[in-house]
């Protein structure tokens, strides 16, 4: 009876953790490259995209006031800028359309959708 219920709780235990493990990497993560924050130009991370690892006071033309999905790969550590922060004009001017924590992937965001003109890397948001 022991060695059962031994059996049943080790099964149990796998189970939880193999689920655990699942939902850290889900399926619909947005294909960016570590240390990079991307911008694609549909929803969804569908479309072209674009990528940086530092900061871009004026972004190319095809990619301006036409982002639609984004995420932040980039590296976080103590004192590492690890925050991205949008602008709607260039040299990072204008309202902040949005904000991205490390590891933060936004497939859509009606307020900041077709908005974006240039970015930071920021300590926070």
């Amino acid at each position: 009876m022991i060695i059962k219920r031994f059996a049943v709780s080790a099964a149990a235990a796998v189970l939880a953790l193999s689920g655990g493990l699942a939902l850290a990497s889900p399926a619909g993560a947005a294909s960016c490259p570590s240390g990079e924050f991307c911008v694609w130009e549909n929803a969804n991370f569908g479309g072209q995209r674009a990528n940086w690892s530092g900061d871009d006071g004026w972004w190319e033309s095809w990619i301006a006031d036409t982002d639609s999905s984004w995420a932040n790969h980039g590296i976080s550590g103590p004192g590492i800028k690890d925050h991205v922060r949008v602008y709607e004009n260039s040299g990072q001017g204008g309202d902040m359309t949005i904000c991205l924590s490390p590891g933060q992937e936004v497939g859509y965001n009606g307020v900041a959708n077709d908005r974006g003109d240039s970015h930071t890397w920021a300590m926070n948001c």
